[in-house]
């Protein structure tokens, strides 16, 4: 009898000390949400236009992991990064400290593309006046002016079909130019250098043309053969402009023009409040619980408010052992935990009661008190954990968070509730041998 207690105590404290460790300390532990601690929401939906239906589904699939690439390394905590639909992705981005320069790397397309500049007098001539041959595109090079603008300054014209493309970009790192400014370099994969090594060789003396988004960034020209598959974007880049592009070089082209069709910056103050409030309402909830445990049922109502306590301990630890993030309507089903967790005492103590009025011992009146409780508790845990499992497979966003702590917050409550509560009651009946119950 003794082994099984310890072995029941044992497991009792071993959740405890997994619990306390997966948990503490919580400001580090517990990822908090989009409306928790500010951040940015933002809705992106691929172009329609020329791309054919069937294939949308899959261009979307595809951006996604770009995105979520790109958003990996801007160092975001927990970003929220999902499909909705077929053609549309959410994004959130709790704690960004700059929403503006985090949406224009996350939307950028980052085409690149080396393009031959075309030196035929004849061709440029038609061109400029408006008449672009087939086959050919003009383009200006933008250059920075004294005061950091970006200006048109040379027409030049391209061959259309670009030689070689960003896709065989392999890595993308800041390097520095001959005048001290921060250029990107590339590394291209085995086939694109093959490509680049061949294009470099037959055009010596040429221009090769580097473009991003249809934007010549330089257009260098080519004084021999280049064996390594590696190339340099110059162009008086400032730091941040340059480790931004390596950037989206680095995680690869968007697959198709994605537009932002909504975005919403969330101040950190609004979270600061809900926070506030949200912990509040919770702990004057949990606080008048206890009370009336304790007043209602006494010594049960101590150990009904352990076992919620322990609930409530189970609950954050699971949300930080899977890394989840708690949100505003998380700390709500954290609250409504708390209800459940002492409703399924009740349902128990109250047939303790009856088992007691209709004469049966302690230990007797315990056991069918469990017993009979347990069928009732079963039947409304279950429909709601159904219910929370539902919200949080199929909702969005901060529903995700509800229905994660409210699922959480159920197999918690079946654990203390029957299990905890029953070995620490029969712990005491039977070492105390207690003739007479008071509850």
């Amino acid at each position: 009898m003794k082994t099984q207690f310890y072995i029941k105590f044992g497991i009792i404290i071993a959740v405890i000390g997994i619990c306390f460790y997966l948990f503490y300390p919580p400001e580090k532990k517990l990822k908090k949400g989009l409306d928790l601690q500010g951040g940015i929401h933002v809705v992106l939906e691929i172009e329609k236009e020329k791309i054919e239906e069937k294939s949308i589904s899959d261009l979307t699939e595809r951006a996604l992991e770009i995105i979520r690439n790109r958003v990996d390394a801007l160092g975001v905590t927990e970003p929220v990064i999902q499909k909705e639909g077929t053609n549309r992705i959410i994004i959130d981005l709790p704690g960004v400290k700059n929403p503006e320069k985090a949406i224009d790397i996350i939307g950028k397309t980052a085409l690149l593309e080396f393009k031959l500049v075309i030196d035929d007098e004849n061709l440029y001539k038609q061109a400029l006046e408006g008449n672009v041959p087939e086959g050919y595109e003009l383009l200006y090079l933008k250059e920075k002016d004294e005061r950091g603008i970006y200006r048109e300054t040379q027409p030049l014209l391209l061959k259309s079909q670009p030689e070689l493309t960003g896709k065989y970009i392999v890595d993308a790192y800041v390097g520095y130019d001959r005048t001290g400014f921060p250029d990107v370099n590339l590394v291209l994969d085995k086939e694109g250098a093959k490509i680049f090594e061949e294009v470099t060789e037959k055009n010596i003396g040429k221009r090769l043309a580097i473009v991003l988004d249809g934007v010549i960034k330089s257009a260098p020209q080519i004084r021999e053969r280049i064996p390594e598959g590696k190339a340099v974007i110059t162009g008086k880049f400032t730091m941040d402009e340059a480790r931004e592009l390596a950037i989206v070089l680095r995680s690869g082209a968007l697959p198709a023009k994605l537009n932002i069709i909504y975005q919403e910056v969330i101040g950190p103050s609004l979270g600061k409040e809900s926070v506030q409030k949200g912990f509040k309402a919770s702990l004057y909830g949990a606080i008048i619980v206890l009370i009336f445990m304790i007043f209602y049922y006494l010594y049960f109502g101590l150990l009904a408010d352990f076992a919620l306590t322990l609930n409530i301990l189970i609950l954050l630890g699971i949300v930080a052992g899977i890394k989840g993030v708690l949100t505003l309507p998380g700390i709500a089903g954290i609250a409504l935990t708390c209800g459940m967790a002492v409703d399924a005492n009740i349902l128990i103590f109250e047939r303790i009661r009856e088992e007691l009025k209709a004469g049966k011992s302690p230990k007797a009146s315990v056991d069918a008190g469990f017993h009979r409780a347990w069928a009732a508790i079963i039947d409304s845990n279950i429909t709601t954990l159904i219910t929370g499992l539902v919200l949080f497979i199929f909702g969005e966003g901060v529903i995700k968070g509800f229905g994660l702590t409210l699922s959480i917050g159920i197999i918690a409550n079946l654990f203390t509730a029957v299990f905890v509560t029953k070995v620490i009651v029969d712990w005491i009946i039977i070492n105390r041998k207690i003739e007479r119950l008071r509850i």
